[in-house]
């Protein structure tokens, strides 16, 4: 299609004239052109000025797996080692599962109200061990 407009036109077509013609929502239309696309090594040169080389793997950012965030894993991991086993329950199901009081209540046979303090009990000790 996008060959076909090219001809018709004289110009290269926008995803919005192809997805258009195609009667298919413009997103697939460049979902395909990203799936058609040569794939190219991260070590592969973007610059060089003789001396210096910059490689596709110095552009891209990875602001998932950051030096802060796997710091912040292990800390998170040892804290969770001091809880005892009801505490790391609770906090696991409420901050890491998303869960809230009264779903954990349920799930252990417990009060909210009894949650609510297990929880709070849990982050003073974590805080205490990291002040």
């Amino acid at each position: 299609m996008k060959e076909k407009l090219t001809k018709e036109n004289g110009k290269e077509p926008t995803i919005d004239d192809i997805a258009k013609n195609l009667g298919i929502e413009r997103e697939e239309v460049a979902l395909s052109f990203d799936a058609i696309q040569d794939p190219i090594s991260l070590q592969e040169p973007v610059y060089k000025d003789g001396t210096e080389s910059i490689f596709v793997m110095d552009q891209v950012s990875d602001s998932k797996n950051t030096d802060e965030k796997w710091a912040e894993k292990l800390t998170i991991a040892e804290a969770m080692k001091k809880l005892n086993k009801r505490e790391k329950y609770i906090i696991t199901k409420r901050f890491f599962d998303g869960r809230t009081q009264m779903e954990v209540a349920d799930e252990i046979g417990i009060s909210q109200a009894q949650v609510s303090r297990l929880e709070k009990t849990a982050i003073q000790r974590i805080k205490k061990i990291y002040k």
